[in-house]
Order: structure tokens, then C-alpha cells, then sequence
């Protein structure tokens, strides 16, 4: 399907993913895969065109993170590493095996997840200490990114946040991880499916997401904690209602 001539609206979706994703650490692969879904794109060439924008919007939405001092050092090195693993067995798994079968079952993990966080948000009940289980999340939350098309933020970021993160800097190290993230699972893609995947489309998601990328950082640094998680938990339960209405029609 030709989708060249709607380069504003894919502008559009982009800005507002990022947005989300850069003020909430998650969203920006669910929202812009389903849009690429929804004109007609494979869904391999739909994670793939994805990814291959997020390497250019994540890195200004971390670099934004970062100015706007949102990031836990310690925690990004535990983080990034197993992500970086998780995202090259995905994308491969992904251009080989279907994985169909799995995905709803995630999404409505995650939707349970999202409930908690929304709940703890209005009873003003998070308490911070450091995240214990990091190195899993990593890994899964990097291989059902590049898998499914999205997944690293709502995994990672709400995890992180439920054994007791603070929000923002949960939000800012997630954010940063994920362009390593995202690059390693590009890369495989490309090499698997070569450089068609990268249309007009992406280029539409691209010009969107890095023109709001600084926007994103600065919301996460300004939220309270409990509204960040009440808008975390509305984001999780969203997507996880979206993504189990798609896998079951």
C-alpha cells in the first residue's frame, strides 16, 4: 500500500507518541506500529520500520532526560545491557517465528500492572526504594520490544516503578536505555529485511517524534510522582485493552 502522501499524519502520530512516551517512558512503539499496522504494513516491517526511527527519537529524548537530570546512572548500566540482548533475540525471532501467541497473555499483564500503578497513584501510597529486579526486565522487557513492536517502556518502566522507583528518573533512565535498546534491534531488522523498510511513513514518525522528544523530558521532571503514576497506569491500560482487542479480532 502506498502511504507516501500522508506524511503529516504519520508527523502527527509521532508527536504524540513521543510525547507520551518521553513524559511517561512508554507508548511511542505501540501507538506508531499500530498506525504502520493500520495502512497495511507487515507486521515484521512494521517493528522494523519503528525501531529504525526510535534510534534517532530516543537518543534526543535521552539527551533531553539527561539535561533535565531524570537519569539513575547506576540504574541505566544494570537496564540497558540485558535490553540490548533482548532486543537482538526478538528481532531475529521475530523475522523467523510468529509470536501470536504470546501477546495477548503480555498485555494483559500488563494491564493488571497498569490498574495496580493507577490505584497506588490516587491512594498517594509509593513509597521509593531502589529496584532490586533489574537484569529480567532487561531481557524481557527488550526481547517482546522488538518481538511485538513495543514493549520495552510499558514492561521496564512500570516494573521499575511498582518495586518502588521514582517516577521520573524510572521515566528519564528507561528513555535513555532504550536507544541502545532499539539501535541493536534496528540493526538486526535491517540486516534481515534490508532498507525497504524505512518509507515515508517513518520518516513521517521521525520528524514527529524528534520535534517532541525535549517536550516529553521536561513534563516527566515537572509531574507530581502519584500523577505520573495515575497518567503510567492510564497509558498501560489503554494499550493493554487496544492490544488484546487487535489479537483477538
Amino acid at each position: 500500500m502506498d502511504i507516501g502522501g500522508d506524511f503529516l499524519t504519520f508527523m502527527a502520530v509521532g508527536f504524540l507518541a513521543q510525547l507520551v512516551d518521553g513524559a511517561l517512558g512508554m507508548a511511542f512503539g505501540v501507538i506508531s506500529t499500530s498506525a504502520l499496522i493500520a495502512f497495511g504494513v507487515p507486521p515484521a516491517a512494521a517493528s522494523a520500520g519503528v525501531h529504525a526511527v526510535e534510534t534517532v527519537t530516543t537518543a534526543v529524548s535521552g539527551t533531553s532526560h539527561a539535561l533535565a537530570r531524570n537519569i539513575d546512572w547506576g540504574l541505566f548500566a544494570r537496564v540497558a545491557l540485558p535490553g540490548v540482548a533482548g532486543a537482538v533475540a526478538g528481532a531475529y525471532l521475530l523475522t523467523s517465528v510468529p509470536t501470536d501467541l504470546a501477546r495477548p497473555i503480555v498485555q494483559l499483564y500488563l494491564g493488571v500492572l497498569g490498574a495496580w500503578i493507577f490505584w497506588r497513584g490516587l491512594r498517594h501510597i509509593h513509597r521509593e526504594r531502589r529496584p532490586r529486579i533489574v537484569v529480567p526486565l532487561g531481557l524481557a522487557g527488550g526481547f517482546l520490544d522488538a518481538a511485538g513492536g513495543g514493549g520495552w517502556g510499558p514492561i521496564v518502566t512500570s516494573n521499575l516503578i511498582i518495586q518502588g522507583g521514582t517516577p521520573r528518573r524510572v521515566i528519564g533512565t528507561v528513555n535513555a536505555a532504550e536507544f541502545f535498546v532499539t539501535t541493536s534491534a534496528a540493526i538486526t531488522f535491517l540486516l534481515a529485511l534490508g532498507w525497504d523498510v524505512v518509507t515515508t511513513a517513518t520518516l513521517g514518525l521521525l520528524a514527529g517524534g524528534v520535534i517532541a522528544a525535549p517536550f516529553g523530558a521536561v513534563l516527566a521532571r515537572r509531574l507530581k510522582a502519584d500523577t505520573l503514576m495515575i497518567l503510567v497506569g492510564i497509558v498501560l491500560m489503554a494499550t493493554s485493552a487496544v492490544g488484546i482487542a487487535r489479537a483477538i479480532g
